[in-house]
């Protein structure tokens, strides 16, 4: 973070933003290497049950509104269009693309499993906005608009937005929600996020 950004955290939340980045570097490198095997069987799994790739990747904007390649697990055919994210797609549009497997593993989100890998380099976080498409401008102009900017922090795999808002795509809301989270981001805020997240894909897999 550049030392005039700073200045919109307090001196608890820079030391915290430190320390998350040693938990996600931890946390991401024990669960690959202790579940490397589980991801594989998911890669081959998606690779035999339909054509193309097992793993997808598509450029998103990131910190300081860098892209990257952000990766999942591929859950749409090949001739989807690639660069655009769900939330500028109609949901039946989205759900024609979408094969089998890939229903199950939106469902339970093992697509986003790849992002580990995101997370170990440095390209994101486990809590945190969300990461865009470029082709959000809508979204990503809101974001830069509040003070501090969203993009001060990593994007990650789940966030305040996600939370709240579940399947909703208004631009402006997650903007606000996810300018909400920079400005309060604490260790108490992303534990509750992550336990909420958790819950959220187990607790609505046993309701099924």
């Amino acid at each position: 973070m550049k030392k005039e950004d700073r200045r919109y955290f307090k001196k608890r939340q820079r030391a915290y933003l430190v320390f998350k980045r040693f938990c996600d570097i931890s946390l991401s490198f024990l669960v690959l290497l202790v579940f490397s095997w589980f991801l594989l069987i998911i890669y081959l799994i998606t690779k035999c049950t339909s054509k193309g790739p097992g793993i997808f990747k598509q450029r998103r904007v990131g910190r300081n509104m860098k892209t990257y390649n952000c990766y999942k697990f591929r859950s749409m055919r090949i001739d989807a269009p690639h660069y655009l994210a769900p939330s500028e797609m109609q949901e039946s549009t989205q759900q024609s693309y979408v094969t089998k497997w890939g229903k199950f593993m939106r469902k339970t989100s093992l697509d986003e499993l790849p992002q580990l890998f995101n997370i170990l380099k440095g390209d994101m976080s486990f809590i945190g906005p969300r990461p865009a498409t470029e082709q959000e401008v809508e979204l990503n102009e809101k974001r830069e608009s509040y003070t501090p900017r969203v993009s001060l922090l990593r994007p990650g795999l789940s966030g305040l937005a996600q939370v709240k808002l579940k399947r909703q795509h208004d631009p402006l809301k997650k903007a606000e929600l996810d300018a909400e989270y920079v400005k309060n981001v604490s260790f108490s805020l992303d534990t509750k996020l992550f336990f909420k997240t958790a819950f959220s894909i187990f607790g609505s897999e046993q309701g099924r």
